[in-house]
């Protein structure tokens, strides 16, 4: 849709991952009250594509909407893929070729100038929708891999396997230089940020680039506890990478002008399990029970992740 003067960015695509609709929101005609335009429901969804427990929307090119599904209508992580909507949020079909279909999915970044799809593996929607269970992960229900597609086609080209060091995949991003082939994938249980890069044959490899380490604690389920990276950007200069620790309550601040080689510049704790006034207290080398200082805002103590 770039540079074509007649489209414009005037709805907000909101897809809802346990009741499986995708809610459609007009912010133009009165921006301060926004209004539901249209609603997906989920069983138009599941009867013209077998698709459920959607995530991620990204609006192409073309004028549809992609997003990524991770199961079918029962939960079950071998049915999902990409839905497609098109301009009038009617259900089109699926994106990726039959076949082409990975265990897993979640979240998913493009790259057409190196034609070039990347999506991520969270886990099995019956295993997580009940709330997170080590022992799931051990069962084989929860993914580490990533999975490469040809763009604009649809066929699924490569699957790198993150191994021990990379447990549920999350959020993608490429970095905004549509001439770059590098990214980052944030993987939660085990804390790392991985980056993803093209080789000098074509295909695509990773690395470990940051590695948080799980902090010692008492009063906890467990005797250590993971950051639990979730959500993470890169600023529109492609100079500096934000993460979240979900668990920990920090964002950390990474310059990353050399993509290979992050370097922490800015840390806040902005809420987590580890705030003074908590139960849950870290332990420091020489055995000594620490807690971290959260700001108020107006008064208000952050309860953010």
């Amino acid at each position: 849709c770039h540079g074509d003067p007649s489209t414009s960015r005037r709805f907000l695509i909101l897809p809802s991952l346990l009741s499986g609709r995708v809610y459609v929101v007009d912010t133009a005609k009165d921006p301060r009250a926004p209004a539901l335009h249209k609603v997906v429901q989920a069983e138009d969804i599941a009867e013209k594509t077998g698709l459920g427990f959607p995530h991620t929307s990204h609006c192409l090119a073309t004028g549809d909407i992609m997003i990524s599904c991770l199961g079918d209508k029962e939960g079950n992580a071998a049915g999902n893929g990409f839905l497609l909507l098109d301009s009038e949020f009617n259900v089109k079909g699926r994106w990726e070729k039959p076949g082409h279909s990975p265990l897993f999915g979640y979240d998913f970044w493009y790259q057409p100038r190196h034609k070039t799809m990347i999506s991520s593996s969270w886990g099995a929607p019956a295993a997580f929708r009940t709330g997170f269970d080590l022992q799931h992960v051990q069962d084989g229900l929860y993914g580490r891999h990533l999975h490469v597609y040809d763009w604009p086609g649809g066929e699924l080209k490569q699957t790198l396997d993150l191994g021990s060091t990379g447990l549920l995949p999350l959020e993608v991003r490429f970095l905004h230089d549509p001439s770059k082939d590098t990214g980052y994938v944030g993987c939660a249980l085990t804390s790392n940020m991985v980056r993803f890069f093209k080789t000098a044959d074509g295909s695509w490899s990773h690395e470990v680039a940051i590695s948080i380490e799980p902090l010692k604690v008492r009063n906890w389920m467990l005797p250590e506890m993971p950051g639990l990276i979730t959500d993470f950007v890169i600023s529109l200069d492609d100079r500096y990478l934000y993460l979240v620790n979900w668990l920990h309550g920090d964002i950390r601040q990474y310059n990353i002008e050399d993509p290979t080689k992050p370097v922490l510049a800015g840390q806040v704790f902005v809420g987590g399990l580890l705030q003074k006034g908590g139960d849950v207290v870290y332990v420091t080398d020489d055995d000594k029970e620490e807690q971290y200082a959260v700001p108020q805002v107006k008064g208000h103590r952050l309860r953010g992740g």
